[in-house]
């Protein structure tokens, strides 16, 4: 896989995982998540690190990606809400002041696991954006579907990226007007 598969004009990391399942229109989707090594490159892109996977840490990332999804566009089962606190108990703790032997000390917990940590980061993501009033859209071309925030100043965008689908959707459009003339 290539880095021009992925695409990241959702606006927030956990759309842009997110739209890691391409055409939710078909039936099965385009998954892009393949394996490990699809999941460590689309996390080194999207600016977490390169951070060597495992084939449970996709599957973990996969379920994640649903919950937020079903959680920013759906109606959230109860299940989702459970996995994205899953996912943010997973975070680093911070170090605590502690008292040992009459002395101050500082407590600095295990390190956490890396892979984990990125997700609950996604998903204080998903939190902040489920619970802020932002306008979630799924792009209106007809064979796309991606996700994104509608930060225009009217909120009226219509498709992921002008540079994609909206020229794409234009030219149809003009096309159709002018092929009779």
């Amino acid at each position: 896989m290539s880095g021009m598969d992925w695409v990241f004009d959702a606006g927030r990391p956990c759309l842009h995982l997110v739209n890691t399942l391409r055409s939710r229109h078909l039936a099965e989707g385009i998954e892009l998540l393949t394996g490990p090594d699809a999941l460590t490159e689309w996390l080194e892109l999207a600016g977490f690190g390169r951070l060597s996977t495992t084939a449970a840490q996709l599957a973990a990332a996969k379920d994640l990606r649903e919950a937020v999804n079903r959680l920013l566009t759906a109606k959230p089962l109860v299940a989702d809400v459970r996995l994205v606190n899953d996912a943010l108990a997973a975070a680093p703790k911070p170090d605590r002041l502690v008292v040992k032997g009459g002395v101050l000390r500082r407590e600095v917990p295990a390190p956490a696991d890396p892979v984990a940590t990125t997700l609950a980061v996604l998903a204080a993501d998903a939190v902040d954006l489920a619970t802020g009033g932002a306008d979630i859209r799924i792009c209106s071309a007809d064979d796309c579907g991606l996700r994104f925030v509608d930060a225009s100043p009217r909120r009226t965008r219509q498709w992921c990226s002008m540079s994609r689908c909206g020229n794409r959707a234009k030219a149809r459009a003009h096309y159709e007007r002018t092929k009779n003339r």
